[in-house]
């Protein structure tokens, strides 16, 4: 863990983060009535955490997001190297995990991995350039997920995707295109990896060629496609809805 701190907000992010251990100093809104606060604050008392109360105007100077009333301080969180995948690949029995081709928005990267933290994926895969980070606001919109998420962050994503396959591991990768199969007539079953591609641009070439079979979600309607958290639930909830057969 590094010592690097990092301001967070939002209720239920920062619940979950006291819950995980993470939180070293909450500021909270001193004359708040809201019942979910009060719930925080019984909360933060009980853990212990440094607690300072704060005006609604000091707290929007200290955070101008939506913070909803509060503010907290936690050690950034702990990315794991593609050297630990390499290790923990040989550990995990029969896994599931989420890679992720360059998401930009911290939102939807947030999302993400809410998605993948509901459905109980052993671990997330990412690359460094070109990614979001985990910033205050994919902590907000993680909902606590990356408290309770094994997270890898790796300098080269088709070589990951290279170790991941070399541990026995089938990867499918969500791409749009004449080669692909519809996620419902493909057969999801032992150790399998979904990769979601960029916002705009989709999987990168090099990562598209890497993975084992390319699949899509059907699309009934005229959009042709869906918000990347929004296919990263489906696709994830597909393969578990298989595997559970």
């Amino acid at each position: 863990m590094t010592s690097e701190n990092k301001l967070i907000f939002g209720i239920h992010a920062i619940e979950m983060a006291i819950k995980a251990g993470e939180v070293k100093t909450v500021w909270l809104q001193k004359d708040a009535q809201n019942k979910r606060l009060l719930k925080l604050l019984a909360l933060v008392e009980k853990a212990g955490v440094t607690l300072n109360r704060l005006s609604l105007q000091e707290l929007d100077r200290l955070c101008d997001e939506r913070h909803q009333g509060v503010v907290a301080s936690i050690n950034a969180v702990q990315l794991k190297t593609e050297k630990e995948l390499k290790l923990a690949l040989q550990q995990w029995d029969n896994p599931l995990i989420l890679i992720l081709d360059c998401i930009e928005d911290p939102r939807n990267l947030g999302a993400c991995l809410r998605s993948a933290d509901a459905a109980g994926v052993t671990a997330v895969v990412f690359s460094k350039d070109k990614s979001a980070s985990i910033t205050p606001i994919t902590h907000k919109t993680a909902a606590g997920a990356v408290e309770h998420l094994e997270i890898f962050q790796v300098t080269n994503l088709a070589r990951a995707i290279e170790a991941i396959k070399a541990a026995g591991v089938w990867v499918y990768g969500t791409a749009l295109s004449d080669d692909s199969v519809s996620i419902y007539d493909t057969k999801f079953s032992g150790a399998v990896a979904v990769v979601m591609g960029n916002e705009g641009k989709g999987l990168r070439h090099l990562v598209k060629q890497s993975c084992d079979h390319l699949v899509h979600i059907p699309m009934a309607g005229e959009v042709q496609s869906l918000n990347v958290s929004v296919a990263t639930g489906v696709a994830l909830f597909e393969v578990i809805r298989q595997r559970a057969k």
